[in-house]
């Protein structure tokens, strides 16, 4: 991990997560025509980690994993459904560094359950129940109930540069949630949402300023895209009501074409961010973190608007930190890196010790992972994903998939000839497979 020689005090913090982003939606990260100048700015000024993954590719449990640096098995927010008592007693990084001085802010989706009332360890709190609303948000404002007039992106943002601007003998910490780029739904009291008719271009909502952007681009694909899923006996099987996986299954160009215009509003907000610091003088004294809950599916294998399952397209996050104190700007480390790091980070730069027992390690750590854990419990939400529940380790060739409840359904994949996992190896004799199994036991463990 290239390092700059020295950091200055003891920093402030900006954290910003994207719902649903795709590792590969940014213009840093590759797309050919994705507007996103200010996170490329944070890219050339910061680092962009290549190989940075989200532990559980789920809202919820992913929330938790980069809040508590634990995996889901261990903090206990296994799912999208109602946490809501759970997640007020997670120990999370920003309430451990506003127990030690900092002044704390969480603005935007908690989505622990539906509950947006204030959680521990924040001096500022401004929220929404569950997945929230694009438009005119209610909002719990430090515990008080009320409505707001706006875009959703727009309003987190106004909110984030007030607390930004004020005047202060702290250092502080702002954890910035944002609803976008996630589809407008309606979720039940339970946590969980009705799973029709939330795939459809409609319920991905830009701002009105952003509704003709982009029209008429030809989108990139992968070369899985569209193919119908070969030797994976999990996606195989037939499902009642639902067709089977291919080219009729896939994502529709218009719906990712919005996801992207909302994508727009989240850049903007993070440009409004930097310059906010900028003007206040505090850029080069905040550590600055972008990223992403998960990815999501376009049509790879013939998935499309999902995400839950192990294939790169959507365990896959961007990563972009930008503090000169530390990183070296423009440096693209390869190291896997996963969601668990976070709070390990925040923790040393910050100087704060801990008695939790943490599963990531910090970013700065000269030790490289040889392996990481990917997880993901059943729910009932999608009918496809029923009884599909997983624990997968990946190492920089080869990934091995479990499936937990489906017998006969575990996959193999040598990433170096087969990155776009469509040769299932489990049952080639040559493949290590008995050495993958130990490496995910001992991480379970």
């Amino acid at each position: 991990m290239p390092l700059a020689a020295a950091a200055p005090h003891k920093p402030n913090f900006v954290f910003v997560l994207v719902d649903d982003l795709r590792w590969d939606e940014l213009g840093a990260t590759g797309h050919p025509f994705a507007q996103t100048p200010h996170a490329d700015r944070l890219a050339r000024e910061g680092v962009n980690f290549r190989n940075a993954f989200a532990n559980t590719p789920l809202c919820s449990p992913s929330r938790g994993c980069f809040l508590t640096g634990q995996y889901a098995h261990r903090h206990g927010i296994v799912d999208n459904l109602a946490r809501n008592a759970a997640s007020h007693k997670l120990i999370t990084w920003p309430r451990l560094l506003h127990d030690a001085g900092y002044e704390t802010a969480f603005l935007g989706k908690w989505h622990m359950g539906n509950d947006d009332s204030p959680r521990p360890g924040f001096d500022r709190w401004v929220s929404f129940r569950g997945q929230g609303e694009c438009i005119d948000p209610p909002l719990n404002i430090d515990g008080v109930n009320k409505p707001s007039r706006g875009y959703v992106t727009d309003i987190l943002t106004d909110h984030a540069v007030a607390f930004l601007e004020k005047p202060r003998q702290k250092p502080f910490c702002l954890y910035v949630a944002h609803k976008a780029i996630h589809p407008n739904v309606q979720q039940r009291d339970d946590g969980s949402v009705n799973p029709q008719g939330i795939s459809g271009a409609a319920s991905f909502i830009p701002a009105e300023r952003h509704r003709k952007l982009y029209a008429g681009q030809k989108l990139p694909r992968r070369p899985n895209y569209a193919q119908p899923p070969k030797g994976k006996p999990a996606l195989d099987r037939s499902i009642a009501d639902l067709p089977p996986l291919g080219s009729q299954t896939v994502t529709d160009d218009e719906t990712i074409l919005n996801r992207m215009r909302m994508m727009k509003a989240v850049d903007e907000s993070l440009g409004r961010i930097l310059d906010t610091l900028h003007r206040a003088r505090r850029l080069d004294d905040t550590v600055v973190i972008f990223t992403s809950d998960h990815g999501y599916f376009y049509g790879e294998h013939g998935l499309g608007a999902e995400r839950r399952l192990a294939y790169e397209e959507t365990i896959r996050i961007p990563l972009l930190v930008r503090y000169p104190g530390l990183f070296n700007p423009g440096a693209k480390p390869e190291q896997m890196v996963t969601s668990v790091d976070i709070a390990a980070t925040a923790l040393e730069l910050a100087g704060v010790k801990s008695s939790l027992r943490l599963d990531g390690q910090s970013l700065l750590s000269p030790r490289h992972r040889e392996d990481i854990l990917i997880e993901y419990f059943s729910d009932t939400v999608f009918p496809r994903i029923r009884s599909m529940g997983y624990k997968a380790v990946r190492t920089n060739r080869w990934k091995y998939i479990q499936y937990l409840e489906l017998k006969g359904a575990d996959e193999l994949y040598d990433l170096t000839t087969d990155p776009y996992e469509r040769v299932n190896r489990i049952a080639d004799e040559k493949a290590p497979i008995a050495a993958m199994k130990q490496r995910l036991a001992r991480l379970v463990g």
